[in-house]
């Protein structure tokens, strides 16, 4: 989960909001740029955090009794293998996308790399059923890669103010994309990279009162029995 300090208390988005957020960005990407395996590269962009469900997972909270920010924790290598597992059993195309983006949260921990290896070795085999180039999948992730970075910059409120410019990163084509807050709250997107000039998206988010917690029990009541908050956001070539 994505855990923001505010003045009311922990802002607790979810990994699969989160997702949900990366696909609404993707679903809008300019039609002659899409990969050739649209549906899968969308599907694998919304899906590639559902494996992380906040009312199976534990540890969820720190020795403190606060919660557990995702960059808070390690590889997990039994999680891994139920999202390639999920993926395997609905597209080859998505278990490369989803083992492309294991590599890349993971791939400088000592603890993957056999794990990693492994999934290395399974490529060529994937490729083959998928019947897909290396470079369709680099393509694809690619833009995986930057829908996922977009929607974490907005979920962490990692938006600069006075109109100041943050790069999101680099999309298909290798080409490196900013943006920034109009006064009016609009993203601003430079180079333009979507079919429209203007959409919305929007992500699920709640607030807790109480920063610490006796037990996992009690934290997930509480998110059980918060508020639902809808954010929305608008996207704007201008």
């Amino acid at each position: 989960m994505i855990v923001n300090y505010t003045k009311e208390g922990w802002e607790i988005i979810t990994q699969r909001c989160h997702g949900l957020l990366a696909g609404q960005i993707c679903a809008e990407w300019k039609i002659s740029e899409r990969p050739g395996r649209w549906i899968e590269t969308l599907i694998a962009t919304t899906e590639h955090d559902d494996v992380f469900n906040e009312f199976n997972i534990s540890p969820l909270l720190t020795s403190t009794g606060g919660p557990i920010d995702f960059a808070m924790t390690k590889f997990d290598q039994n999680a891994c293998s139920r999202m390639i597992g999920m993926a395997l059993t609905k597209s080859r195309f998505i278990a490369l996308l989803f083992a492309r983006h294991i590599a890349f949260t993971h791939g400088e921990e000592p603890m993957a790399k056999k794990y990693l290896a492994r999934l290395k070795k399974l490529e060529k085999q994937w490729l083959k059923d998928a019947q897909i180039s290396v470079e369709d999948v680099d393509y694809a992730y690619s833009l995986l890669e930057f829908c996922d970075a977009f929607s974490l910059l907005i979920c962490q409120h990692l938006i600069p103010p006075e109109k100041r410019n943050l790069e999101i990163g680099q999309g298909p084509h290798g080409r490196s994309y900013e943006f920034f807050q109009h006064q009016d709250g609009r993203l601003i997107v430079s180079p333009w990279p979507f079919e429209v000039s203007r959409f919305e998206i929007a992500y699920e988010r709640i607030t807790l009162a109480s920063l610490t917690y006796k037990s996992e029990d009690d934290f997930r009541k509480a998110i059980r029995a918060a508020k639902i908050i809808r954010q929305n956001i608008i996207i704007s070539k201008n």
